[in-house]
């Protein structure tokens, strides 16, 4: 089954970065000159992958309109000479094909997937978290492609954390049954300390069977009416399998304050035009502030 269309929930409301994400939804923050869902949908595409459903809310339009045309805003650059510029701006607008679907009520991320099953219905598809960035050589979720095509099973990447930080987190148990790749046997939402062992965490990429609609639909509701996505996942273990794969790359919570700014520091260093500018301002930083 070859794998052509991408979910990115992008209807949260963002609150861990209010005041600034009032007006502004948070996956259209700066890292460093693109905003995070531009990362995100670069990625996406770099690993074959041209149609993204994004799943919106209220307030959320100015994402749709990055990866719009703008006609006025590429006549100014023509004219004034910018083409650099120009040649960007239409490189992004010629990204992907976008669709948009509306989470009407804040309902989970199992929700969120849920309601995209008109739009993508019996594939499989990517889902991408639209603030969880991760700069990798191999793009990340094409490392996770080649491990569904090898398994023919959904996979959940993961990445290894400190134990005591496990509670913030879906945990996976399992058996590694190649490099990297785990052959998941149990599922913990945030577990409390003492009740497992794993130190392996489900971060926001997956690689999902169109068969996850049926476990979402009959998933229930937990906490606060929100469906878990997590929950559908271990109905999907039962009745298929599923398979976790620690990816090769650095992940930033990027919705997360902190997690922004590892982010925006190493893009920067890495930056063709900045890296090496910013490199020996950090030098003279951390030298100031050993005196």
């Amino acid at each position: 089954m070859k794998v052509r269309k991408a979910v990115v929930p992008v209807a949260g409301l963002g609150t861990r970065f209010l005041p600034a994400t009032k007006a502004i939804p948070k996956e259209m923050l700066t890292v460093v000159d693109r905003p995070i869902i531009q990362y995100i949908v670069e990625e996406i595409v770099a690993s074959g992958i041209k149609e993204v459903v994004l799943v919106t809310a209220s307030g959320k339009s100015a994402i749709e309109n990055h990866f719009d045309y703008s006609f006025e805003l590429e006549i100014f650059l023509s004219q004034k000479g910018k083409l650099d510029l120009l040649r960007e701006v239409r490189h992004i607008s010629d990204l992907i094909e976008v669709v948009s679907v509306r989470q009407k009520e804040p309902l989970g991320l199992g929700h969120a997937v849920k309601v995209t099953e008109p739009v993508v219905c019996n594939e499989p598809f990517v889902v991408v978290l639209g603030d969880d960035m991760v700069d990798a050589k191999v793009p990340c979720v094409f490392q996770m492609l080649k491990v569904f095509e090898e398994f023919q099973q959904s996979v959940v990447a993961v990445q290894k954390v400190p134990l005591d930080e496990t509670h913030r987190y879906g945990i996976i148990e399992g058996e590694e049954v190649a490099e990297g790749v785990y052959k998941v046997q149990r599922l913990i939402e945030k577990p409390a300390p003492g009740t497992s062992t794993s130190d392996l965490a489900i971060i926001g990429r997956y690689v999902l069977r169109p068969e996850i609609y049926g476990c979402l639909n009959r998933t229930l509701p937990g906490v606060g009416g929100e469906i878990q996505l997590t929950d559908a996942l271990d109905c999907l273990r039962k009745e298929q399998g599923l398979y976790a794969y620690e990816f090769k790359g650095n992940r930033y919570d990027a919705g997360d304050k902190m997690g922004y700014l590892q982010a925006t520091v190493n893009y920067a260093l890495t930056h063709p035009d900045l890296g090496r500018r910013f490199k020996e301002y950090l030098k003279k930083l951390v030298a100031n502030l050993d005196e």
